[in-house]
C-alpha cells in the first residue's frame, strides 16, 4: 500500500460545510465586488432584520484606490422610499463591516427579486381575461337602440356599447 501524499492528507472525519463552501462562497462574492463575503453570508446582521426584508445586495463597484465604491441593493418598487431613508444607516453598518469607509454611496434597484428560471414580474399589460359571450337578448336590445343611425361603423361602435352598458346593468339589479 502506498501512503497518502503528505500536500494531500484528508482529515479523519467529518468537515464542516462552511470550510467546504468558504472559497467558494468567496471567489462568487469577489466575482461581484465583494472583498469582504461577510457581508453578503451575514447580510441580516450587518443590515438589521428589518432592511434586510427589504434590501439584498447585488454588487460592489469600487472607485480608485478602494475608496469611493458604490454598494448596489436590490429591492421592490414599494419599499425604495422606505429603503432611501434608512440609506445612511445602511452606509454605516456596511462600513462597519467593513472596518473602514469603503462604501461612498448606495445605489438602488428597484425590481423583482426572482431570477429567470423562477419567472418575472409582468412588466406589460395585464393579460386579458376570458369575457363569456354576450347575451342574445341584450345584443338584440343594443340593435334596437342603434337602428336609426345611418353609418355603419358608428351604429357598430354604439351597439357595442350599448352591450356593455346594458350587460353590466343587468349584472348590477341580479
Amino acid at each position: 500500500m502506498a501512503a497518502p501524499s503528505e500536500g494531500k492528507r484528508r482529515a479523519k472525519g467529518f468537515e464542516a460545510a462552511s470550510g467546504l463552501l468558504k472559497n467558494r462562497v468567496r471567489s462568487a462574492g469577489e466575482s461581484r465586488g465583494f472583498a469582504v463575503s461577510r457581508l453578503l453570508t451575514h447580510w441580516p446582521e450587518v443590515v438589521g432584520e428589518d432592511i434586510a426584508a427589504m434590501a439584498l445586495p447585488v454588487k460592489i463597484v469600487y472607485g480608485h484606490g478602494g475608496f469611493g465604491a458604490t454598494l448596489t441593493v436590490l429591492t421592490t418598487g414599494a419599499m425604495a422610499p422606505l429603503l432611501q431613508m434608512k440609506l445612511p444607516g445602511i452606509k454605516d453598518r456596511v462600513n462597519a463591516c467593513y472596518g473602514y469607509n469603503a462604501i461612498s454611496r448606495i445605489a438602488i434597484t428597484q425590481t423583482a427579486p426572482t431570477g429567470f428560471a423562477e419567472g418575472q414580474v409582468a412588466f406589460g399589460p395585464a393579460p386579458k381575461a376570458a369575457t363569456p359571450p354576450p347575451d342574445p337578448g341584450i345584443q338584440a336590445a343594443a340593435r334596437t337602440l342603434s337602428g336609426e343611425i345611418n353609418d355603419p361603423t358608428l351604429r357598430a361602435a354604439l351597439e357595442a356599447l350599448g352591450e356593455k352598458v346594458l350587460s353590466r346593468s343587468g349584472t348590477k339589479k341580479g
